[in-house]
């Protein structure tokens, strides 16, 4: 299958060496960030971004992505946000086409999820529209060239089953036979004021950074945290726990407020690395 653009024109440039040149600026080193260089790249087992337009969110997508060492191998978990398809979807066969050109789906390692996780479904469906995964594919094209990668979108599904992904996912990392890196995409509070939303994805973090995956279900569910990766970030951070990692590290946060000019209904975005 070959999975054409949904959103390039929209949350990204269609463009492809106007793409090529915002993706460059917004993964170089922050000038305020003496330290960072193309040389001290991190390795990290995984990383959370946003997945909101690039003029929100880009930038805080490009300083997670631009800082790690990334492998040629990656699972992306993003979001179903539409009501379509599958509630846990992957692809396993094609490719992906930006305006870079084709980023192709790693059959193997999609198969080896596969296997390890039953709860997971063959649906393009539900990836036909979704922009949560798209939106990363020309940042990882510009700055991993050859990668493939495994595309899964969670919708909303119990904590249980978040698990069961998680757990696959941990076991596929740990018996794969090179370095696999596991994205997670996901914004955070949305639509309300700045000064609410920083003090609910305060509350959202901290759960994420100390890996405790019931902890963020149900602060999200108990404090109205409109967080709409909450599937991906919990299988993400229920992996991690299994492999024996150890705290994230909050690379940067902010709000769409600097972006828009309003600070009374603002979206969330935080990139984390583990």
């Amino acid at each position: 299958m070959l999975r054409l653009p949904a959103v390039a024109g929209r949350f990204y440039p269609s463009n492809p060496n106007e793409l090529a040149s915002v993706v460059r600026r917004m993964s170089a080193p922050r000038r305020d960030n003496a330290t960072a260089s193309a040389k001290e790249k991190i390795s990290v087992t995984a990383c959370l971004v946003p997945h909101a337009g690039y003029m929100y969110s880009g930038a805080i997508a490009g300083e997670v992505l631009g800082s790690i060492a990334l492998p040629k191998k990656i699972v992306i978990l993003g979001v179903r946000h539409f009501p379509r398809g599958e509630s846990v979807a992957i692809l396993s066969n094609g490719a992906w086409r930006t305006p870079l050109g084709d980023a192709p789906i790693d059959t193997e390692l999609a198969m080896a999820f596969r296997d390890a996780c039953p709860r997971l479904q063959e649906d393009s469906v539900a990836h036909s529209q979704e922009h949560s995964l798209e939106v990363q594919i020309p940042f990882l094209q510009v700055l991993a060239p050859g990668f493939s990668f495994v595309p899964v979108a969670l919708g909303a599904v119990r904590f249980e089953d978040l698990v069961q992904v998680g757990e696959a996912v941990a076991h596929v990392l740990m018996t794969a036979r090179e370095r696999v890196l596991l994205l997670a995409t996901s914004d955070l509070n949305h639509y309300e004021d700045d000064a609410t939303t920083r003090v609910k994805d305060a509350k959202a973090v901290e759960k994420l950074m100390t890996l405790d995956a019931r902890g963020l279900f149900d602060v999200c569910r108990e404090e109205k945290i409109s967080m709409c990766g909450l599937g991906p970030a919990v299988a993400t951070i229920t992996a991690l726990r299994a492999m024996g990692v150890p705290r994230g590290q909050l690379v940067r946060y902010a709000t769409s407020a600097p972006v828009s000019g309003d600070t009374s209904s603002v979206v969330g975005y935080a990139g984390i690395v583990w």
